[in-house]
């Protein structure tokens, strides 16, 4: 039996890794999809405009972040918050609810140290088989690099930030 769904990484330190995968959710939705989102470093201060949409068009929306991480005042709190992402989307993953599950910003999560490379690697494999994911961040791990059926490297050629040019609505959030 053919598998019934597929894995997806952004990766890289190019922008665009989560425009990417908005653009999927979109997609799905329009397919008649059940999705859901989950955010692992934003928090609820940012009011990014894919939530605005996801939430008009009914789709499951978690942001369950700090912030930056180099804006913590405390990095405890940061780490539960992290790893309470996790749980969350491990839970999702296995329910057998979804057809796709972005997990935004996913690979910080391994990166930093709050969850394990391969406690991510088993939710990914245990997954309910009709549930396709896509993950992103900068610096995927080789093991969900390896997982994955789709990886795309988004790189920098140059970025207005690098000139001065901050984030703006409707191009960055």
């Amino acid at each position: 039996m053919a598998r019934q769904s597929i894995i997806v990484v952004n990766t890289g330190n190019g922008k665009g890794k989560s425009s990417a995968a908005f653009g999927v959710m979109n997609r799905g939705w329009a397919r008649g999809w059940t999705v859901g989102v989950v955010q692992f470093l934003k928090s609820g201060k940012w009011k990014v405009g894919e939530r605005k949409l996801a939430e008009h068009l009914g789709i499951e929306w978690h942001t369950l972040g700090d912030g930056f991480t180099w804006e913590s005042t405390d990095m405890d709190e940061t780490i539960a918050k992290g790893r309470h992402a996790w749980d969350v989307a491990n839970t999702m993953l296995a329910s057998g609810d979804y057809d796709l599950l972005i997990l935004d910003e996913a690979t910080y999560a391994v990166k930093y140290g709050w969850v394990d490379v391969e406690a991510m690697v088993e939710g990914l494999k245990n997954r309910s088989p009709r549930t396709n994911v896509v993950l992103t961040g900068r610096n995927a791990p080789q093991e969900i690099i390896d997982l994955a059926d789709t990886v795309t490297e988004m790189v920098k050629v140059k970025h207005a930030y690098d000139q001065g040019i901050s984030a703006m609505k409707g191009i960055e959030y």
